[in-house]
């Protein structure tokens, strides 16, 4: 199935036709299992090199251009997502696309969520928009990130300000656009970057529901940060692939669970408040928790509001002229 699914990004790549310059950029991360690792224990961290593919249009212009960083979900990349990168390009923005599970030579994580987790993204996101930086080609102050289910939660909380002033005091992202994250955890400090954050949900995803992302969205408004959520109607999770909706009997259902997190980043168990800081506790965590057998797949309403909302998004907070 995996090699199934390799081949066919593969045949989707080929078919864009755009001429890019396209560059292999090497940078140094590390592995933090969880937010509190960032947090209190960053520089202790065991070393990662990790690579993403630069992508810069061929457009004959010499000023520096705006950029977007892509962040996959569970399975890795997946055809819907070079479109999006695709159509950016189109549009006259350089792409990145971060490979932090390749970088670790994991293909997936559906079902265990534990080899590449949320932090090690953000945290490689973070050192890519370090290393890019440095690009004569790329405008610092123009670059936004765009993720899809467990990279939408890195597009997220990649904005939460104790998260970032770990990594990256100086550096920032413009723009975080997120695609169906999972928003179950109830956060105790409040502190988010002022750049938008914009949230795209599935009124039936049940792989992680548009419910507790439509309050924490309410929550984040309530403390005046730029936060939106849109929640497509009929709508599964991963509305915006071309394929229909299927079962995935081996990925969790988030519905039931819901945890708390101190301000140090440490994500509590719902019994005794231990904290899930190694795979072992966050697997029985979850287990009390999470059902198996989520649906996932397209709708093409959806699909393709999708694709043009998150074209404005970029063009209006990257001030694209």
């Amino acid at each position: 199935m995996v090699k199934k699914h390799t081949l066919l990004v593969f045949l989707v790549s080929c078919l864009f036709s755009q001429n890019y310059i396209k560059e292999r950029v090497i940078f140094n991360s590390a592995n933090p299992f969880s937010f509190f690792d960032i947090i209190t224990n960053l520089k202790y961290q065991k070393p990662q090199k990790v690579f993403g593919i630069l992508k810069i249009p061929e457009n004959g212009k010499k000023e520096k251009l705006p950029l977007v960083i892509g962040v996959p979900g569970s399975y890795s990349w997946a055809p819907h997502h070079y479109e999006y990168m695709e159509m950016f390009r189109k549009n006259g923005f350089a792409t990145f696309e971060l490979k932090s599970f390749e970088s670790r030579n994991v293909s997936s994580t559906v079902g265990n969520q534990v080899q590449v987790t949320t932090a090690m993204i953000i945290l490689d996101a973070y050192k890519a928009l370090e290393s890019l930086s440095k690009d004569k080609r790329v405008d610092i102050n123009r670059i936004g990130i765009i993720g899809w289910s467990l990279g939408g939660a890195v597009s997220l909380y990649s904005a939460w300000k104790p998260l970032k002033d770990a990594i990256s005091p100086k550096l920032r992202f413009k723009a975080h656009l997120s695609f169906y994250p999972p928003c179950m955890i109830d956060i105790g400090l409040f502190e988010f970057t002022d750049a938008p954050i914009q949230i795209l949900a599935g009124e039936l995803d049940d792989w992680v529901p548009a419910e507790p992302c439509k309050n924490l969205v309410k929550k984040m408004q309530s403390f005046d940060i730029n936060a939106d959520i849109i929640v497509y109607d009929n709508a599964h999770h991963s509305f915006d692939r071309s394929t229909v909706p299927r079962i995935d009997k081996d990925g969790y259902k988030f519905g039931d669970c819901f945890f708390k997190m101190r301000d140090d980043g440490a994500v509590l168990m719902n019994f005794l408040d231990i904290p899930m800081d190694t795979p072992l506790r966050q697997k029985i965590a979850l287990a009390f928790c999470a059902d198996r057998g989520p649906t996932y797949g397209g709708n093409p309403i959806a699909r393709k509001s999708s694709f043009k909302f998150a074209l404005d998004f970029m063009e209006i907070n990257l001030s694209l002229d």
